[in-house]
């Protein structure tokens, strides 16, 4: 085979390489793919980039879909050591525009419309809970 013949070879397998990874990685599934019509109405993220990483989210979601709940919550960014908490409430209820670290993180009056409380903790354990506050 001669040298140009090669080049060309090399060009195209790497062109086609370069396209699967692309395709591949644009086809991952994500949030957007989960049935229930998800929306996120509040965030917490610590601003501390040296030690644990603490996430709270507020999310509305159209039913009590308890899979699709978990899978939002494994989706949900994770920091090592850090932890992260997802707490579903549906649309048609009233949900906190605002959460906050703490033992409490919205305000007591929204406590009885979670449906559903997803956490990862600081060792990558996951516990979803339906209906943590009755």
């Amino acid at each position: 085979m001669s040298s140009k013949t090669t080049k060309f070879i090399l060009i195209i397998v790497s062109a086609v390489l370069v396209a699967w990874f692309i395709y591949d990685t644009m086809s991952l599934p994500g949030v957007d793919d989960l049935e229930g019509d998800f929306k996120e109405v509040a965030m917490y993220r610590n601003e501390n980039n040296t030690g644990p990483i603490t996430r709270i989210y507020a999310v509305t979601v159209e039913d009590t879909l308890w899979q699709q709940m978990q899978a939002y919550g494994d989706f949900m960014p994770h920091t090592k050591y850090g932890n992260t908490k997802v707490y579903f409430f549906l649309g048609d209820q009233p949900a906190p525009t605002e959460v906050q670290p703490g033992q409490v993180n919205f305000e007591e009056r929204f406590q009885e419309n979670t449906v559903a409380k997803y956490e990862k903790d600081a060792m990558g354990q996951v516990s979803f809970v339906r209906y943590p506050f009755r």
